[in-house]
Protein backbone atom coordinates (compact mmCIF):
# COMPACT_ATOMS: atom_id res chain seq x y z
CA UNK A 1 0.00 0.00 0.00
CA UNK A 2 1.15 3.76 -1.02
CA UNK A 3 1.75 6.32 1.82
CA UNK A 4 -0.74 8.15 -0.12
CA UNK A 5 -3.44 5.62 0.75
CA UNK A 6 -1.72 4.64 4.07
CA UNK A 7 -2.44 8.08 4.79
CA UNK A 8 -5.78 8.78 3.16
CA UNK A 9 -7.32 5.49 5.38
CA UNK A 10 -5.45 6.71 8.95
CA UNK A 11 -7.33 10.79 7.96
CA UNK A 12 -10.81 8.40 7.78
CA UNK A 13 -9.96 6.15 10.69
CA UNK A 14 -9.78 9.59 12.77
CA UNK A 15 -12.79 10.85 11.17
CA UNK A 16 -14.62 8.26 12.90
CA UNK A 17 -16.61 8.77 16.11
CA UNK A 18 -16.54 7.51 19.54
CA UNK A 19 -18.63 5.17 20.95
CA UNK A 20 -20.89 7.44 21.56
CA UNK A 21 -21.58 10.34 19.39
CA UNK A 22 -24.06 12.92 20.78
CA UNK A 23 -26.25 15.78 18.71
CA UNK A 24 -24.84 18.88 18.66
CA UNK A 25 -28.22 20.39 18.86
CA UNK A 26 -29.54 21.99 21.86
CA UNK A 27 -31.38 19.63 24.25
CA UNK A 28 -34.89 20.03 24.36
CA UNK A 29 -36.77 21.46 27.52
CA UNK A 30 -37.77 18.71 29.78
CA UNK A 31 -41.73 19.64 28.43
CA UNK A 32 -40.87 18.88 24.85
CA UNK A 33 -38.74 16.08 25.54
CA UNK A 34 -41.50 14.48 27.48
CA UNK A 35 -43.77 14.60 24.42
CA UNK A 36 -40.73 12.61 22.16
CA UNK A 37 -41.27 9.17 21.70
CA UNK A 38 -37.28 7.25 22.45
CA UNK A 39 -36.79 5.38 19.56
CA UNK A 40 -33.66 2.65 19.20
CA UNK A 41 -32.19 1.72 15.56
CA UNK A 42 -30.19 -1.31 15.67
CA UNK A 43 -27.78 -1.24 12.68
CA UNK A 44 -26.20 1.72 10.90
CA UNK A 45 -26.42 0.58 7.72
CA UNK A 46 -28.69 1.67 4.64
CA UNK A 47 -31.67 0.66 6.22
CA UNK A 48 -30.83 2.19 9.76
CA UNK A 49 -29.75 5.36 8.19
CA UNK A 50 -32.67 5.79 6.07
CA UNK A 51 -34.89 4.94 8.99
CA UNK A 52 -33.09 8.08 11.02
CA UNK A 53 -32.76 10.34 8.48
CA UNK A 54 -36.71 10.32 8.08
CA UNK A 55 -37.54 10.04 11.93
CA UNK A 56 -34.81 13.31 12.29
CA UNK A 57 -37.40 15.27 10.02
CA UNK A 58 -39.75 15.58 13.52
CA UNK A 59 -37.76 16.47 15.87
CA UNK A 60 -40.55 17.35 17.87
CA UNK A 61 -41.94 14.15 17.89
CA UNK A 62 -38.85 11.73 17.99
CA UNK A 63 -35.58 11.38 20.15
CA UNK A 64 -33.74 8.95 17.82
CA UNK A 65 -30.65 6.63 18.64
CA UNK A 66 -29.07 4.82 16.19
CA UNK A 67 -26.21 2.14 16.99
CA UNK A 68 -24.02 -0.37 15.39
CA UNK A 69 -21.45 -2.81 16.43
CA UNK A 70 -18.88 -1.87 14.26
CA UNK A 71 -17.21 1.47 14.03
CA UNK A 72 -18.62 2.77 10.69
CA UNK A 73 -21.72 3.61 8.89
CA UNK A 74 -22.51 1.88 6.07
CA UNK A 75 -23.32 -1.76 7.24
CA UNK A 76 -21.91 -4.24 3.77
CA UNK A 77 -21.28 -0.57 2.54
CA UNK A 78 -18.35 0.79 2.91
CA UNK A 79 -14.56 1.58 0.97
CA UNK A 80 -10.99 0.60 1.29
CA UNK A 81 -8.13 2.33 0.10
CA UNK A 82 -5.75 0.67 -2.52
CA UNK A 83 -2.40 2.27 -4.36
CA UNK A 84 -3.56 5.00 -6.70
CA UNK A 85 0.13 5.12 -8.44
CA UNK A 86 -0.76 1.40 -9.21
CA UNK A 87 -4.01 0.75 -9.67
CA UNK A 88 -5.11 4.14 -10.73
CA UNK A 89 -7.44 4.73 -8.30
CA UNK A 90 -7.11 5.70 -4.12
CA UNK A 91 -10.24 3.78 -3.09
CA UNK A 92 -12.54 0.80 -3.94
CA UNK A 93 -16.07 0.09 -2.78
CA UNK A 94 -16.57 -3.17 -1.18
CA UNK A 95 -19.61 -4.80 -0.46
CA UNK A 96 -21.32 -3.04 -2.54
CA UNK A 97 -20.70 -1.22 -5.98
CA UNK A 98 -23.79 -0.37 -8.22
CA UNK A 99 -27.11 -0.91 -8.79
CA UNK A 100 -29.85 0.18 -11.68
CA UNK A 101 -31.43 3.15 -12.38
CA UNK A 102 -34.78 2.18 -10.44
CA UNK A 103 -33.04 2.72 -7.25
CA UNK A 104 -34.53 6.01 -6.83
CA UNK A 105 -34.72 6.00 -3.22
CA UNK A 106 -31.06 5.62 -2.98
CA UNK A 107 -29.78 8.13 -5.53
CA UNK A 108 -32.05 10.64 -3.76
CA UNK A 109 -30.08 9.69 -0.81
CA UNK A 110 -26.54 9.97 -2.61
CA UNK A 111 -27.86 13.86 -3.81
CA UNK A 112 -29.17 14.62 -0.24
CA UNK A 113 -25.44 14.24 1.29
CA UNK A 114 -23.80 15.96 -2.00
CA UNK A 115 -22.91 12.66 -3.91
CA UNK A 116 -24.05 10.80 -7.09
CA UNK A 117 -23.93 7.24 -8.82
CA UNK A 118 -22.59 7.18 -12.35
CA UNK A 119 -24.53 5.24 -15.21
CA UNK A 120 -22.92 2.75 -16.87
CA UNK A 121 -23.22 0.02 -20.05
CA UNK A 122 -22.78 -3.61 -18.58
CA UNK A 123 -20.76 -6.39 -20.19
CA UNK A 124 -20.74 -10.18 -18.83
CA UNK A 125 -18.79 -12.84 -18.96
CA UNK A 126 -20.14 -16.45 -17.80
CA UNK A 127 -18.14 -19.61 -18.49
CA UNK A 128 -15.02 -20.35 -19.76
CA UNK A 129 -14.05 -22.20 -22.76
CA UNK A 130 -16.57 -23.78 -24.67
CA UNK A 131 -19.36 -23.46 -22.03
CA UNK A 132 -18.44 -19.42 -22.31
CA UNK A 133 -21.08 -16.66 -23.68
CA UNK A 134 -21.83 -12.95 -23.10
CA UNK A 135 -23.87 -10.34 -23.69
CA UNK A 136 -21.66 -8.37 -26.23
CA UNK A 137 -20.82 -10.77 -28.62
CA UNK A 138 -22.18 -14.62 -29.56
CA UNK A 139 -20.51 -17.27 -29.05
CA UNK A 140 -20.58 -21.24 -29.73
CA UNK A 141 -22.23 -22.41 -26.69
CA UNK A 142 -25.49 -19.93 -27.99
CA UNK A 143 -24.77 -21.86 -31.15
CA UNK A 144 -24.81 -24.90 -29.97
CA UNK A 145 -27.97 -24.23 -27.60
CA UNK A 146 -29.51 -22.34 -30.53
CA UNK A 147 -32.76 -24.58 -29.96
CA UNK A 148 -33.02 -23.91 -26.26
CA UNK A 149 -32.38 -20.11 -26.77
CA UNK A 150 -35.72 -20.45 -28.29
CA UNK A 151 -37.23 -22.29 -26.63
CA UNK A 152 -36.11 -20.47 -23.38
CA UNK A 153 -37.79 -16.91 -24.58
CA UNK A 154 -40.80 -18.65 -25.15
CA UNK A 155 -41.40 -20.26 -21.87
CA UNK A 156 -40.10 -16.95 -19.85
CA UNK A 157 -43.81 -15.50 -22.16
CA UNK A 158 -45.60 -18.55 -20.81
CA UNK A 159 -44.45 -18.08 -17.10
CA UNK A 160 -45.37 -14.34 -17.80
CA UNK A 161 -48.77 -15.22 -18.90
CA UNK A 162 -49.40 -18.16 -16.22
CA UNK A 163 -47.37 -15.75 -13.32
CA UNK A 164 -49.59 -16.64 -10.66
CA UNK A 165 -49.22 -20.55 -10.84
CA UNK A 166 -45.06 -20.41 -12.04
CA UNK A 167 -44.15 -17.61 -9.92
CA UNK A 168 -42.98 -19.36 -6.44
CA UNK A 169 -42.12 -22.47 -8.56
CA UNK A 170 -37.88 -23.01 -8.22
CA UNK A 171 -36.07 -22.08 -11.32
CA UNK A 172 -34.25 -25.80 -11.45
CA UNK A 173 -38.03 -27.33 -11.29
CA UNK A 174 -39.18 -25.00 -14.37
CA UNK A 175 -35.83 -25.65 -16.25
CA UNK A 176 -36.99 -29.56 -16.13
CA UNK A 177 -40.58 -28.80 -16.81
CA UNK A 178 -39.47 -27.18 -19.75
CA UNK A 179 -37.17 -30.13 -20.95
CA UNK A 180 -33.39 -28.05 -20.83
CA UNK A 181 -30.86 -29.83 -20.70
CA UNK A 182 -28.75 -29.39 -17.78
CA UNK A 183 -26.16 -27.73 -19.76
CA UNK A 184 -27.81 -24.78 -21.02
CA UNK A 185 -29.91 -24.55 -17.39
CA UNK A 186 -26.06 -24.24 -15.48
CA UNK A 187 -24.19 -22.36 -17.93
CA UNK A 188 -27.24 -19.95 -19.23
CA UNK A 189 -30.09 -19.59 -16.95
CA UNK A 190 -28.77 -19.47 -13.52
CA UNK A 191 -25.90 -16.90 -14.29
CA UNK A 192 -28.18 -14.94 -15.64
CA UNK A 193 -29.90 -14.24 -11.73
CA UNK A 194 -27.10 -15.36 -10.04
CA UNK A 195 -24.78 -12.16 -9.57
CA UNK A 196 -26.88 -9.33 -9.82
CA UNK A 197 -29.52 -10.38 -6.63
CA UNK A 198 -26.80 -12.11 -4.05
CA UNK A 199 -28.39 -14.93 -4.53
CA UNK A 200 -25.11 -17.57 -5.88
CA UNK A 201 -25.50 -21.21 -4.81
CA UNK A 202 -29.22 -20.66 -4.01
CA UNK A 203 -29.72 -19.79 -7.65
CA UNK A 204 -31.53 -23.31 -8.59
CA UNK A 205 -34.00 -22.57 -5.68
CA UNK A 206 -35.07 -18.90 -6.59
CA UNK A 207 -38.41 -18.70 -7.65
CA UNK A 208 -38.96 -18.59 -11.05
CA UNK A 209 -40.64 -15.36 -11.24
CA UNK A 210 -37.68 -13.61 -10.21
CA UNK A 211 -36.01 -14.72 -13.78
CA UNK A 212 -38.79 -14.45 -15.85
CA UNK A 213 -38.87 -10.46 -14.45
CA UNK A 214 -35.19 -9.87 -15.20
CA UNK A 215 -36.15 -11.06 -18.80
CA UNK A 216 -39.56 -9.55 -19.51
CA UNK A 217 -40.22 -6.43 -17.26
CA UNK A 218 -39.87 -3.19 -19.23
CA UNK A 219 -38.97 -1.52 -15.95
CA UNK A 220 -37.26 -3.91 -13.18
CA UNK A 221 -35.63 -6.28 -16.21
CA UNK A 222 -32.36 -6.08 -16.51
CA UNK A 223 -32.02 -8.52 -19.82
CA UNK A 224 -35.64 -6.79 -21.30
CA UNK A 225 -35.83 -7.68 -23.61
CA UNK A 226 -34.96 -11.33 -24.13
CA UNK A 227 -33.31 -11.75 -27.57
CA UNK A 228 -34.64 -15.40 -29.32
CA UNK A 229 -31.17 -15.65 -30.86
CA UNK A 230 -28.71 -14.76 -27.95
CA UNK A 231 -30.48 -14.42 -24.89
CA UNK A 232 -29.03 -11.34 -24.16
CA UNK A 233 -27.94 -9.32 -26.11
CA UNK A 234 -28.63 -5.54 -24.53
CA UNK A 235 -25.84 -3.56 -22.29
CA UNK A 236 -28.17 -3.15 -19.64
CA UNK A 237 -27.68 0.48 -18.32
CA UNK A 238 -26.64 0.24 -14.80
CA UNK A 239 -25.64 2.75 -12.43
CA UNK A 240 -21.95 2.82 -9.61
CA UNK A 241 -22.31 3.95 -6.82
CA UNK A 242 -19.96 7.25 -5.53
CA UNK A 243 -17.15 6.52 -2.49
CA UNK A 244 -19.90 4.84 0.31
CA UNK A 245 -17.03 5.56 3.19
CA UNK A 246 -17.16 9.11 2.53
CA UNK A 247 -21.07 8.89 1.64
CA UNK A 248 -21.86 7.10 4.81
CA UNK A 249 -19.39 9.34 7.32
CA UNK A 250 -21.11 12.69 5.61
CA UNK A 251 -24.94 10.98 6.39
CA UNK A 252 -23.98 10.49 9.90
CA UNK A 253 -22.47 13.88 10.21
CA UNK A 254 -25.69 15.21 8.89
CA UNK A 255 -27.61 12.81 11.08
CA UNK A 256 -25.70 14.14 13.92
CA UNK A 257 -26.62 18.15 12.74
CA UNK A 258 -30.34 17.15 12.89
CA UNK A 259 -30.50 15.84 16.53
CA UNK A 260 -30.10 11.85 16.42
CA UNK A 261 -27.57 10.13 18.94
CA UNK A 262 -24.98 7.81 17.26
CA UNK A 263 -23.71 5.60 18.76
CA UNK A 264 -20.63 3.31 17.12
CA UNK A 265 -18.86 0.81 18.79
CA UNK A 266 -21.61 0.16 20.82
CA UNK A 267 -24.04 -3.56 20.48
CA UNK A 268 -27.32 -4.51 22.33
CA UNK A 269 -26.77 -7.72 23.53
CA UNK A 270 -30.42 -8.81 24.14
CA UNK A 271 -33.54 -7.57 24.32
CA UNK A 272 -34.79 -8.30 28.23
CA UNK A 273 -38.39 -6.52 27.66
CA UNK A 274 -41.33 -5.54 25.35
CA UNK A 275 -44.43 -4.94 27.01
CA UNK A 276 -46.76 -1.89 27.37
CA UNK A 277 -44.50 0.36 29.20
CA UNK A 278 -42.29 0.36 26.09
CA UNK A 279 -38.86 -2.01 25.37
CA UNK A 280 -36.09 -2.74 27.46
CA UNK A 281 -32.09 -3.37 26.09
CA UNK A 282 -28.90 -4.37 27.36
CA UNK A 283 -26.19 -2.39 26.33
CA UNK A 284 -22.28 -2.75 25.94
CA UNK A 285 -19.63 -0.96 24.23
CA UNK A 286 -16.95 -2.40 21.83
CA UNK A 287 -13.34 -1.86 21.58
CA UNK A 288 -13.00 -0.73 18.19
CA UNK A 289 -10.06 -2.04 15.37
CA UNK A 290 -8.33 -0.28 13.48
CA UNK A 291 -10.51 -0.26 10.40
CA UNK A 292 -13.24 -0.61 12.69
CA UNK A 293 -14.61 -3.59 11.30
CA UNK A 294 -14.77 -4.87 14.67
CA UNK A 295 -15.44 -9.08 14.47
CA UNK A 296 -18.62 -10.28 14.82
CA UNK A 297 -17.75 -12.91 17.04
CA UNK A 298 -18.05 -11.29 20.83
CA UNK A 299 -14.79 -8.99 22.57
CA UNK A 300 -13.61 -10.07 25.75
CA UNK A 301 -12.17 -6.64 26.38
CA UNK A 302 -15.20 -5.24 26.28
CA UNK A 303 -17.40 -3.57 29.02
CA UNK A 304 -20.28 -5.51 31.36
CA UNK A 305 -23.39 -4.75 29.20
CA UNK A 306 -26.08 -2.34 31.14
CA UNK A 307 -29.85 -1.71 30.14
CA UNK A 308 -31.65 1.24 28.73
CA UNK A 309 -35.49 1.62 27.97
CA UNK A 310 -36.85 3.02 24.52
CA UNK A 311 -40.30 3.79 23.54
CA UNK A 312 -39.39 2.51 20.42
CA UNK A 313 -37.46 -0.33 18.91
CA UNK A 314 -36.39 -0.87 14.89
CA UNK A 315 -34.18 -3.77 13.87
CA UNK A 316 -31.94 -3.35 10.89
CA UNK A 317 -30.23 -6.35 11.17
CA UNK A 318 -30.54 -9.78 9.82
CA UNK A 319 -33.12 -11.95 10.60
CA UNK A 320 -31.20 -14.63 12.23
CA UNK A 321 -29.70 -11.74 13.91
CA UNK A 322 -33.09 -10.36 15.02
CA UNK A 323 -34.62 -13.40 16.23
CA UNK A 324 -31.42 -14.16 18.62
CA UNK A 325 -31.91 -10.26 19.93
CA UNK A 326 -35.23 -10.91 20.71
CA UNK A 327 -33.89 -13.81 22.60
CA UNK A 328 -36.46 -15.02 25.53
CA UNK A 329 -38.89 -11.86 24.38
CA UNK A 330 -39.77 -13.36 20.58
CA UNK A 331 -42.96 -14.75 20.12
CA UNK A 332 -43.94 -18.08 18.62
CA UNK A 333 -44.68 -15.89 14.94
CA UNK A 334 -41.70 -14.13 15.33
CA UNK A 335 -39.19 -17.38 15.61
CA UNK A 336 -40.84 -19.17 12.69
CA UNK A 337 -40.66 -16.03 10.31
CA UNK A 338 -37.50 -15.41 11.50
CA UNK A 339 -35.91 -19.14 11.53
CA UNK A 340 -37.15 -19.43 8.27
CA UNK A 341 -34.86 -17.18 6.38
CA UNK A 342 -31.74 -18.77 5.32
CA UNK A 343 -28.29 -17.57 5.08
CA UNK A 344 -24.87 -18.76 3.86
CA UNK A 345 -21.39 -17.67 4.57
CA UNK A 346 -19.45 -16.34 1.69
CA UNK A 347 -16.07 -14.60 1.14
CA UNK A 348 -14.92 -12.44 -1.03
CA UNK A 349 -11.09 -12.08 -1.92
CA UNK A 350 -10.29 -8.39 -3.47
CA UNK A 351 -6.84 -9.15 -5.02
CA UNK A 352 -4.71 -8.30 -8.32
CA UNK A 353 -4.28 -11.84 -9.89
CA UNK A 354 -4.58 -11.43 -13.32
CA UNK A 355 -3.20 -14.76 -13.67
CA UNK A 356 -6.10 -16.48 -11.89
CA UNK A 357 -8.34 -14.54 -13.67
CA UNK A 358 -6.69 -15.54 -17.14
CA UNK A 359 -6.76 -19.50 -15.89
CA UNK A 360 -10.55 -18.92 -14.80
CA UNK A 361 -12.53 -16.64 -17.24
CA UNK A 362 -12.37 -15.01 -20.17
CA UNK A 363 -11.50 -11.55 -20.26
CA UNK A 364 -11.08 -10.69 -23.41
CA UNK A 365 -12.44 -10.95 -27.03
CA UNK A 366 -11.18 -14.35 -28.32
CA UNK A 367 -11.64 -14.72 -32.08
CA UNK A 368 -12.06 -18.46 -32.08
CA UNK A 369 -15.29 -18.24 -29.74
CA UNK A 370 -17.11 -16.25 -31.47
CA UNK A 371 -19.51 -16.65 -34.26
CA UNK A 372 -20.39 -15.05 -37.09
CA UNK A 373 -24.55 -15.95 -37.32
CA UNK A 374 -27.07 -17.36 -34.88
CA UNK A 375 -29.49 -19.24 -36.65
CA UNK A 376 -28.63 -17.61 -40.30
CA UNK A 377 -28.98 -14.08 -38.62
CA UNK A 378 -25.79 -12.16 -39.41
CA UNK A 379 -23.51 -11.13 -36.35
CA UNK A 380 -20.93 -9.35 -37.78
CA UNK A 381 -21.99 -5.82 -36.11
CA UNK A 382 -21.92 -7.05 -32.92
CA UNK A 383 -18.86 -8.89 -33.12
CA UNK A 384 -17.19 -5.53 -34.65
CA UNK A 385 -18.12 -3.67 -31.40
CA UNK A 386 -16.27 -6.55 -29.37
CA UNK A 387 -13.27 -6.58 -31.07
CA UNK A 388 -13.33 -2.72 -30.02
CA UNK A 389 -14.58 -2.76 -26.42
CA UNK A 390 -15.11 -6.34 -24.86
CA UNK A 391 -14.61 -4.79 -21.17
CA UNK A 392 -16.14 -7.60 -19.01
CA UNK A 393 -17.75 -6.07 -15.35
CA UNK A 394 -19.41 -9.34 -14.32
CA UNK A 395 -18.03 -12.49 -14.31
CA UNK A 396 -19.71 -16.13 -13.18
CA UNK A 397 -17.37 -19.14 -13.05
CA UNK A 398 -19.23 -22.95 -13.06
CA UNK A 399 -17.43 -25.50 -11.36
CA UNK A 400 -16.57 -28.35 -13.57
CA UNK A 401 -17.51 -31.05 -10.68
CA UNK A 402 -20.73 -29.72 -10.59
CA UNK A 403 -22.25 -26.98 -13.15
CA UNK A 404 -25.05 -25.61 -10.93
CA UNK A 405 -22.51 -24.46 -8.53
CA UNK A 406 -21.27 -20.81 -9.13
CA UNK A 407 -18.41 -18.79 -8.65
CA UNK A 408 -18.43 -15.16 -9.13
CA UNK A 409 -16.14 -11.83 -9.65
CA UNK A 410 -16.07 -8.57 -10.31
CA UNK A 411 -13.44 -6.34 -12.63
CA UNK A 412 -13.57 -3.25 -10.12
CA UNK A 413 -11.46 -1.75 -12.67
CA UNK A 414 -13.49 -2.03 -15.46
CA UNK A 415 -17.25 -1.42 -13.33
CA UNK A 416 -15.95 1.26 -10.79
CA UNK A 417 -16.30 4.90 -12.07
CA UNK A 418 -12.98 6.10 -10.11
CA UNK A 419 -11.18 4.12 -12.19
CA UNK A 420 -9.36 6.01 -15.33
CA UNK A 421 -10.88 4.00 -18.05
CA UNK A 422 -7.41 2.42 -19.16
CA UNK A 423 -5.38 0.32 -17.33
CA UNK A 424 -2.70 -2.31 -17.42
CA UNK A 425 -4.98 -5.38 -17.05
CA UNK A 426 -1.96 -6.56 -14.68
CA UNK A 427 -3.19 -3.53 -12.34
CA UNK A 428 -7.06 -4.49 -12.33
CA UNK A 429 -8.06 -4.71 -9.13
CA UNK A 430 -10.86 -8.21 -8.66
CA UNK A 431 -13.15 -9.25 -6.40
CA UNK A 432 -13.85 -13.15 -6.10
CA UNK A 433 -16.73 -14.67 -4.38
CA UNK A 434 -16.68 -17.57 -2.86
CA UNK A 435 -19.99 -19.56 -1.98
CA UNK A 436 -21.50 -21.22 0.71
CA UNK A 437 -18.67 -22.32 2.93
CA UNK A 438 -20.35 -25.37 4.52
CA UNK A 439 -21.48 -26.82 1.50
CA UNK A 440 -19.69 -25.77 -1.64
CA UNK A 441 -16.26 -25.18 0.12
CA UNK A 442 -14.70 -28.31 -1.07
CA UNK A 443 -15.06 -26.91 -4.52
CA UNK A 444 -13.37 -23.62 -3.84
CA UNK A 445 -10.36 -22.38 -5.89
CA UNK A 446 -9.32 -19.44 -3.17
CA UNK A 447 -5.98 -21.77 -2.90
CA UNK A 448 -5.21 -20.46 -6.30
CA UNK A 449 -5.05 -17.13 -5.60
CA UNK A 450 -1.40 -15.56 -5.10
CA UNK A 451 -1.58 -14.94 -1.66
CA UNK A 452 1.07 -11.83 -2.24
CA UNK A 453 -1.34 -10.35 -4.62
CA UNK A 454 -4.35 -10.19 -2.02
CA UNK A 455 -5.45 -6.40 -0.85
CA UNK A 456 -8.28 -7.72 1.36
CA UNK A 457 -11.08 -11.17 2.70
CA UNK A 458 -14.36 -10.11 3.73
CA UNK A 459 -16.73 -12.60 5.04
CA UNK A 460 -20.22 -12.15 4.49
CA UNK A 461 -23.39 -13.72 5.96
CA UNK A 462 -25.75 -13.41 2.82
CA UNK A 463 -29.04 -14.33 2.59
CA UNK A 464 -30.57 -16.98 0.44
CA UNK A 465 -33.65 -15.98 -2.03
CA UNK A 466 -34.78 -19.97 -2.23
CA UNK A 467 -38.07 -19.72 -3.04
CA UNK A 468 -39.21 -20.66 0.55
CA UNK A 469 -38.11 -17.26 1.76
CA UNK A 470 -40.95 -15.67 -0.13
CA UNK A 471 -43.88 -18.36 1.62
CA UNK A 472 -42.58 -18.24 5.14
CA UNK A 473 -40.59 -15.21 5.80
CA UNK A 474 -41.90 -12.10 3.16
CA UNK A 475 -45.64 -12.62 3.73
CA UNK A 476 -45.79 -13.16 7.21
CA UNK A 477 -43.83 -9.65 8.11
CA UNK A 478 -46.98 -7.63 7.77
CA UNK A 479 -48.09 -9.87 11.18
CA UNK A 480 -44.63 -8.77 12.69
CA UNK A 481 -44.54 -5.09 12.12
CA UNK A 482 -45.36 -2.88 15.01
CA UNK A 483 -46.07 -5.97 17.58
CA UNK A 484 -44.73 -5.28 20.90
CA UNK A 485 -43.01 -1.72 19.65
CA UNK A 486 -40.55 -3.95 17.42
CA UNK A 487 -40.35 -2.83 13.69
CA UNK A 488 -37.82 -4.44 11.48
CA UNK A 489 -36.49 -3.05 8.12
CA UNK A 490 -33.40 -4.42 5.94
CA UNK A 491 -33.19 -6.03 2.56
CA UNK A 492 -33.99 -9.23 3.50
CA UNK A 493 -37.88 -8.10 4.14
CA UNK A 494 -37.58 -8.46 0.65
CA UNK A 495 -35.11 -9.15 -2.01
CA UNK A 496 -31.30 -8.50 -0.83
CA UNK A 497 -31.00 -4.80 -2.60
CA UNK A 498 -29.41 -1.65 -1.57
CA UNK A 499 -32.78 -0.06 -2.91
CA UNK A 500 -35.35 -2.29 -0.69
CA UNK A 501 -32.90 -1.53 2.42
CA UNK A 502 -33.48 2.26 2.23
CA UNK A 503 -37.26 1.74 1.17
CA UNK A 504 -37.26 -0.38 4.30
CA UNK A 505 -36.06 2.16 6.87
CA UNK A 506 -38.11 4.56 5.07
CA UNK A 507 -41.35 2.10 5.94
CA UNK A 508 -40.17 1.71 9.34
CA UNK A 509 -39.99 5.90 10.02
CA UNK A 510 -43.16 6.10 8.16
CA UNK A 511 -45.45 3.66 10.42
CA UNK A 512 -43.59 5.33 13.45
CA UNK A 513 -45.60 8.73 12.09
CA UNK A 514 -42.52 10.39 9.51
CA UNK A 515 -43.31 11.47 6.68
CA UNK A 516 -42.57 10.48 3.22
CA UNK A 517 -40.77 12.52 1.73
CA UNK A 518 -42.40 15.41 -0.63
CA UNK A 519 -39.89 15.23 -3.26
CA UNK A 520 -39.73 11.25 -3.46
CA UNK A 521 -43.48 11.13 -3.48
CA UNK A 522 -43.99 13.47 -6.68
CA UNK A 523 -41.32 11.08 -8.64
CA UNK A 524 -43.70 8.12 -9.64
CA UNK A 525 -41.59 5.51 -9.85
CA UNK A 526 -40.46 5.99 -6.32
CA UNK A 527 -43.70 6.73 -4.70
CA UNK A 528 -45.15 3.38 -6.97
CA UNK A 529 -41.70 1.12 -5.39
CA UNK A 530 -42.49 2.33 -1.58
CA UNK A 531 -46.29 2.00 -2.01
CA UNK A 532 -46.24 -1.73 -3.34
CA UNK A 533 -42.95 -2.35 -0.23
CA UNK A 534 -45.06 -0.78 2.33
CA UNK A 535 -48.46 -2.68 1.31
CA UNK A 536 -46.49 -6.03 1.39
CA UNK A 537 -44.51 -5.36 4.62
CA UNK A 538 -46.78 -3.73 6.54
CA UNK A 539 -50.48 -4.43 5.04
CA UNK A 540 -50.93 -0.41 4.16
CA UNK A 541 -51.05 1.25 1.14
CA UNK A 542 -49.77 5.02 2.00
CA UNK A 543 -52.03 7.14 0.49
CA UNK A 544 -50.52 10.70 -1.31
CA UNK A 545 -50.32 14.04 0.91
CA UNK A 546 -47.60 15.99 -0.83
CA UNK A 547 -48.61 19.10 -3.63
CA UNK A 548 -48.54 17.52 -7.33
CA UNK A 549 -46.41 20.08 -8.14
CA UNK A 550 -42.45 20.60 -6.94
CA UNK A 551 -39.14 19.43 -7.02
CA UNK A 552 -39.11 15.62 -7.53
CA UNK A 553 -41.82 15.70 -10.40
CA UNK A 554 -39.43 15.72 -12.79
CA UNK A 555 -36.99 12.86 -11.16
CA UNK A 556 -39.14 9.92 -13.27
CA UNK A 557 -38.73 9.39 -17.33
CA UNK A 558 -39.06 6.05 -19.25
CA UNK A 559 -41.65 3.64 -19.00
CA UNK A 560 -43.73 4.21 -15.98
CA UNK A 561 -40.87 6.57 -14.58
CA UNK A 562 -38.81 3.53 -13.83
CA UNK A 563 -35.54 5.88 -15.25
CA UNK A 564 -34.57 8.06 -12.81
CA UNK A 565 -33.17 11.36 -13.55
CA UNK A 566 -32.89 13.35 -10.81
CA UNK A 567 -29.90 15.27 -8.94
CA UNK A 568 -28.46 11.32 -7.27
CA UNK A 569 -27.16 10.45 -10.99
CA UNK A 570 -24.29 11.93 -12.80
CA UNK A 571 -25.44 12.23 -17.15
CA UNK A 572 -22.29 10.53 -18.53
CA UNK A 573 -19.62 7.75 -17.56
CA UNK A 574 -16.85 8.35 -15.37
CA UNK A 575 -17.72 11.35 -14.06
CA UNK A 576 -16.69 9.81 -10.50
CA UNK A 577 -13.07 9.92 -11.87
CA UNK A 578 -12.82 13.31 -13.27
CA UNK A 579 -14.01 14.49 -10.12
CA UNK A 580 -11.14 12.24 -8.39
CA UNK A 581 -8.82 13.38 -10.63
CA UNK A 582 -9.40 16.97 -9.45
CA UNK A 583 -8.55 16.09 -6.05
CA UNK A 584 -5.79 14.31 -7.02
CA UNK A 585 -7.67 11.05 -5.88
CA UNK A 586 -7.08 9.29 -9.08
CA UNK A 587 -4.93 9.15 -11.80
Amino acid sequence: MSSESQALLKNRQQSRTPSTTQSNMPPPNDVEHSKRKKVLIVGAGAAGMSCAQHLAQHPDKFDVTIIDAVNYCGGQAFSIPIDKEKHGASWLNQGVQGGSNIFHHTMTMFARQGHHADPVKLQVSFGKDEKFWTNVFPTSLLARHASEVKRFITMLKIIRWFEVFFALIPIKLVMKLFFFSEEFANTVALPMVALFLGTGNATPEVPAIILERLCTSPTYGMWYPGDSLSVASNLPPMVVFPNFSEFYEDWRKNLVERGVTVRLSTEMTRIVKRDKSGVAVRIKNRTPVPDGHNPVDGDPTASDDWEEEYDEIVLCVLADTAKRLLSTTASFRERKVLGSAKFSDDITVTHTDSDYMKRHYENFYNPDQAVSSLSGVDQTVRIEMAKKSFKPMYYIKEYPEDLSKLEMCFDCTNYQSQFPPEVKFENHVFQTIFLNKDRDSKLWSIDEIDESKIIRKDWWHQLCHSFTHFIFVVPWMMFLQGQKHTRFAAAWTLINAHEIAVMSGIAAAVDLGAQYPEDLERDKFALLSFRLYYLLNYGRWYRKKAPRKGEGENWASGLYGSIYTGPGTAGEERTIWREEQKKNMSL
